[in-house]
C-alpha cells in the first residue's frame, strides 16, 4: 500500500500505482500547469496529455503522472486501456 504522502518521493513499480494515486490525492481531473505531448504506448498516436490522468482519444490507454513530475513526458505512466 502507498503512503498518501510519498508524493514526489514515493516510488512506483508501474502506470496503474501513479494513476491510483493521482486518482487517490484528487489530482486525476485537475489540469498540469503545461500540457504535454505523448506518443501512445499502445497505438502509436500522439496526443497532448492536459490533465494528471489522461487518455488517448484513438484506444482508450489511460496515462498518468504525478504532479511532481509532470514538467516532463518521461514520467508519464501508461495504466492500461480503459484503466
Amino acid at each position: 500500500m502507498l503512503n498518501s504522502h510519498e508524493g514526489c518521493s514515493g516510488s512506483f513499480e508501474n502506470g496503474k500505482q501513479v494513476v491510483d494515486k493521482i486518482r487517490m490525492m484528487g489530482y486525476a481531473v485537475q489540469n498540469m500547469p503545461n500540457s504535454l505531448q505523448i506518443n501512445c504506448e499502445e497505438c502509436g498516436n500522439e496526443f497532448t496529455m492536459i490533465k494528471y490522468e489522461d487518455s488517448c482519444p484513438i484506444c482508450g490507454m489511460v496515462f498518468g503522472v504525478t504532479p511532481c513530475h509532470a514538467y516532463d513526458a518521461q514520467f508519464v505512466k501508461a495504466a492500461g486501456k480503459n484503466y
